[in-house]
């Protein structure tokens, strides 16, 4: 009925714009610089971003943007239907939404596919962090949602593929310092340089230090981050890219508040959670290598192979009384994960007529040792590691077969297809025996079909047509505790399975790029929250939920350095069917939480390659619903943030700096929402007003 009675219209309004967008293009007679053809690399066959038959954004990070490189957020603000969220605490990463998948999240990113570099920063059971992405050496981020996500596999409701600089031109050595708000620092250096030689690498290398005392009571953090690239271009023609990425994180946990005390004081810590410590410890090392080969002038050969270990210490607000409990796991979760993983890839073009084919197999696996422990001593006192609560050794593997076809059957028309197979086994071997053997396995699977149907109306106007199947697994983290409290893994949690059609136009022209999607998915056993409290997490099945929408975008430089950007997004997001719930039955139309209705944004930018910059940028953010009752919601609110900055080149050095000033009118507001809280602490307040400055210098030898 969705496509009957929506999109059957859309079409109609295809001709008209094409006669619109033609006319403006003809009778300009200032015209204004055009956008350049950005090609893009998530779709596999050689597309370019008005090609592609799927909603899909590129987003260069260049120093224009005058940001402190801390937070990802920084930089994918504006992105239509993804919404990204600082929660002021840095032990719980970003809040990443797209199209709603992952808003349940409590902390790390759920639903979407992270890569940086080629190299997965999701685990192999869904749960990614975009902690280890260094924007210093960062060159920009593809975002890509809709039906076309699903070639990624599992718990790819979306996709975001991050991409490091590679080393160019001379050497050269670049030293930054950026301060700000609540002793806001960060030190970074960059080291890079080109190769002309096949045996020897291009390399960039780049380190930082950041810290912070916090917005918020008890939210300080400390943030070491090494990145290293190193790139060979082979006489043969192939090319290589090895990655080394380490993180280390210590960071506070404010935690949420309940209404009456984000209005009281939102910069606060409720005075009964200050006892506990509440806090994570984070190291990861990751390492990877892609390596593409052309065969000839018509089969590639590529293929990525990576390793990483993760170690996470976390402390919770939770009670001695409540540990008693002989099924209870403790408050300490103490685990180190090792996951590694192959991608082998072979692209053909033209074996048949005016034909891209694709086919591959992803195999990963990730072995968890995890232990709980007492969070309190034998003196009672909180916030130590005390006596083993848990101990267990989980794994989890996969092994996906892929196959893509693009065929171009007439001129003005294509048609992409894709097919993966996903399927991972989860497995748990239980030592902590004195409360029973917990031991347990499960495996899921499911077949992956995308199509998508492309017409070029115009050269620069675009349509297409597309469908995709996704598919969702609970994570080992969202399967780790039973709501009903007994111990032992959440294994009757379902995997989520999802239908998306969208609609789509794209137009690149004198007037800049412009893009419009219309999309409707239905999830069946879709993972919800179930509950929040004392800092652990919860989750369970809703039988069936229903997210549609439209999103629009459009960004151009027109009069000499300015460049505007703008997008709106709508996203219906509501459970389709009844269900019991720990705050009450949910009852069909009533909205998922943690997913805001409508999302706008714009920026306006003054961007020489030298000289004076400046910048305006204006973000609105509908309320937000805090619990699947839809009894409290977060309110709506706008900010604006600016920034002005100077870039000096002379020879052989740059000279960089700015000065940028977020909730410029020091707006109250809450940042994220904390889903199905127990104890009523859904908010988490964002900053007020707030500066940042920085300055970097650049030297070539």
């Amino acid at each position: 009925m969705f496509l009957k009675a929506q999109h059957q219209p859309f079409f109609k309004i295809l001709t008209l714009t094409a006669a619109v967008v033609q006319s403006m293009s003809i009778y300009a007679e200032d015209p204004v610089h055009q956008l350049p053809v950005i090609e893009v690399q998530a779709i596999h066959t050689d597309n370019n971003i008005l090609t592609t038959p799927a909603s899909i954004y590129q987003i260069d990070a260049s120093p224009q943007q005058n940001n402190s490189n801390v937070n990802v957020s920084e930089v994918l603000q504006g992105v239509p239907g993804l919404q990204i969220n600082n929660r002021e605490n840095y032990a719980q990463d970003l809040q990443i939404s797209m199209r709603g998948f992952g808003a349940r999240s409590t902390f790390g990113v759920r639903g979407i596919r992270l890569y940086v570099d080629g190299i997965p920063a999701t685990m192999p059971d869904g749960q990614g962090q975009s902690s280890n992405i260094d924007l210093n050496s960062l060159s920009n981020i593809e975002v890509l949602s809709g039906p076309f996500s699903s070639l990624y596999g599992n718990s790819s409701g979306g996709t975001i593929l991050a991409q490091s600089k590679e080393g160019e031109g001379r050497d050269s050595i670049q030293l930054g310092y950026n301060a700000g708000s609540h002793q806001k620092q960060q030190g970074n250096i960059v080291l890079q340089g080109g190769s002309d030689h096949a045996g020897a690498p291009a390399y960039v290398i780049s380190s930082s230090y950041f810290d912070t005392n916090g917005y918020r009571e008890h939210s300080g953090a400390d943030k070491v981050m090494t990145n290293a690239k190193l790139t060979w271009q082979l006489d043969d023609g192939s090319k290589i890219n090895w990655v080394l990425n380490r993180v280390n994180i210590n960071a506070d946990d404010p935690q949420g508040l309940t209404r009456a005390q984000w209005q009281e004081n939102p910069k606060q810590q409720v005075a009964y959670l200050k006892q506990f410590d509440v806090r994570k410890e984070i190291e990861q090392t990751q390492t990877g290598l892609t390596w593409t080969k052309p065969i000839n002038d018509k089969n590639e050969l590529y293929v990525m192979g990576y390793f990483g270990n993760r170690a996470v210490t976390q402390y919770q607000s939770i009670p001695a009384t409540t540990q008693t409990n002989p099924q209870h796991a403790g408050g300490v979760i103490d685990f180190a994960r090792n996951y590694y993983g192959l991608d082998l890839r072979w692209k053909g073009t033209d074996l048949l007529p005016n034909t891209v084919f694709v086919a591959g197999v992803a195999l990963d696996q990730m072995d968890e040792d995890r232990k709980g422990y007492e969070n309190f001593n034998a003196s009672g006192q909180y916030g130590v590691k005390g006596n083993l609560r848990r101990n267990e050794d989980n794994t989890l593997w996969n092994i996906d077969p892929y196959l893509q076809a693009s065929w171009q059957f007439l001129p003005a028309w294509r048609i992409d297809t894709g097919v993966r197979y996903s399927n991972v086994h989860y497995k748990s071997q239980d030592h902590y025996l004195s409360n029973g053997d917990d031991s347990d396995a499960t495996d899921y699977q499911k077949v992956l079909p995308s199509v998508a149907l492309s017409w070029e109306i115009l050269p620069f106007l675009n349509a297409y047509a597309s469908y995709g199947k996704g598919f969702e697994t609970p994570t080992f983290t969202e399967m780790a505790y039973r709501p009903d409290g007994e111990a032992g893994f959440n294994f009757a949690l379902k995997p989520a399975s999802s239908d998306t059609y969208e609609l789509g136009l794209k137009s690149q022209n004198d007037w800049g790029l412009w893009t419009a999607a219309v999309f409707h998915t239905k999830t069946q056993n879709d993972i919800v929250s179930y509950k929040s409290v004392e800092g652990r997490a919860t989750y369970q099945n809703a039988d069936e939920t229903l997210r549609k929408g439209v999103e629009l975008s459009w960004q151009n430089k027109f009069w000499k350095e300015l460049a505007a950007q703008a997008s709106y997004s709508y996203i219906d997001a509501k459970f389709n069917a009844d269900y019991s719930a720990s705050s009450g039955v949910v009852e069909k139309g009533n909205a998922i939480p943690g997913i805001a209705k409508n999302q706008a944004f714009a920026r306006l930018a003054w961007q020489p390659e030298q000289g004076f910059q400046a910048g305006v940028d204006v973000r609105y953010m509908d309320r937000i619903f805090v619990d699947d009752i839809n009894s409290e919601d977060a309110p709506s609110y706008t900010v604006v943030g600016a920034n002005i900055g100077y870039l000096w080149k002379n020879a052989d050095w740059t000279v960089n700096s700015y000065l940028r000033i977020d909730n410029l009118f020091d707006r109250d507001y809450v940042g994220s929402v904390i889903v199905n809280d127990g104890n009523g602490r859904f908010f988490e307040p964002a900053d007020g007003r707030n500066l940042n400055a920085g300055l970097s210098v650049t030297k070539a030898f």
